[in-house]
């Protein structure tokens, strides 16, 4: 169950409406770091959560603050385009551009939704629901909550060095406020979760099956005279402490890759069914071979 307030989780106050803020503010709505985002990522990562209840708990309580975060960002934006011009007359007067698409705010923001905000970016980008993460390991969906917190705060400071309304002011320093206590929540439960000591992630895998000697390697594909630039991830303990750092020379030790000839019932070309290449023709025949005698395809293990 969600229940609501009629009062915002914070004051938001404009002392001087501008609709051009108010098309910034919507990449804080709607942006890929924005709250639509961060909410409905914590909802689900909870509806799926599976393990101890006090992280589903948890997630469900800090995504539905999100949605009070939404709705003082859409108080603000409605409250910026107050006094907004309606009617495009005057804007077709100044420039026949529409005022420079109306001096730089969105005109859908008049033309779908009223004077009030959208579910969009700053450039008009409907929310892209693919931004969601909710991978049903908790260490890896907090990582990415960390980040996605992370390019929230950045955003939100950013939007408040661009502004000199005192209201906004405020409210993104509450929201920049909110934003650290987050960053720090998740990284609460990872280091609950075993910190470092978790990686790699997932720790279910048993590393044994990895193919060892790549598992701690940073493979170098720079290819001029000067040395590879030396760091800490190469060389020295892993931050696992699981394996040691070292560096590799990218090298080519997959071969050359041989795909069988089209497959006749797509239609290519058919100077593509054809090939004078000694691999690849040796290779063709079999296929077609085999294609001609059952009918599927099946590339003998190739």
């Amino acid at each position: 169950m969600f229940y609501h307030d009629r009062e915002l989780q914070y004051k938001v106050r404009v002392d001087k409406p501008n609709p051009v803020f108010a098309r910034m503010l919507q990449q804080a709505i709607g942006g890929i770091e924005g709250e639509i985002r961060v909410c409905l990522q914590y909802l689900f990562q909870a509806w799926g959560s599976r393990g101890p209840v006090k992280y589903r708990d948890m997630l469900l309580e800090t995504g539905t603050e999100e949605i009070a975060h939404i709705e003082m960002l859409a108080t603000a934006v409605a409250l910026n385009l107050e006094g907004a011009p309606m009617s495009m007359q005057d804007e077709f007067a100044k420039d026949k551009v529409v005022g420079a698409i109306m001096g730089g705010m969105d005109p859908r923001h008049i033309l779908s939704a009223g004077m009030s905000a959208l579910a969009t970016d700053a450039n008009g980008v409907p929310f892209n629901g693919s931004w969601v993460v909710g991978s049903g390991n908790i260490v890896a969906d907090m990582y990415t909550n960390v980040a996605a917190e992370s390019t929230g705060r950045t955003l939100a400071t950013r939007l408040w060095e661009m502004t000199d309304d005192s209201g906004m002011k405020d409210m993104l320093a509450f929201l920049i406020a909110r934003d650290t206590m987050h960053q720090n929540q998740w990284m609460a439960v990872i280091e609950e979760n075993g910190g470092l000591n978790a990686m790699p992630i997932p720790n279910s895998f048993p590393q044994s099956e990895e193919v060892q000697g790549f598992n701690y390697a940073f493979v170098s594909t720079y290819v001029g005279n000067e040395p590879t630039p030396a760091g800490r991830w190469v060389s020295g303990p892993s931050i696992d402490g699981k394996g040691e750092f070292h560096l590799e020379k990218a090298a080519p030790l997959g071969g050359v890759p041989v795909l069988a000839p089209p497959d006749p019932r797509g239609h290519a070309q058919k100077e593509q069914m054809t090939t004078t290449d000694s691999i690849a023709g040796t290779i063709s025949d079999k296929v077609r071979g085999t294609l001609s005698g059952s009918g599927s395809h099946n590339s003998d293990g190739v």
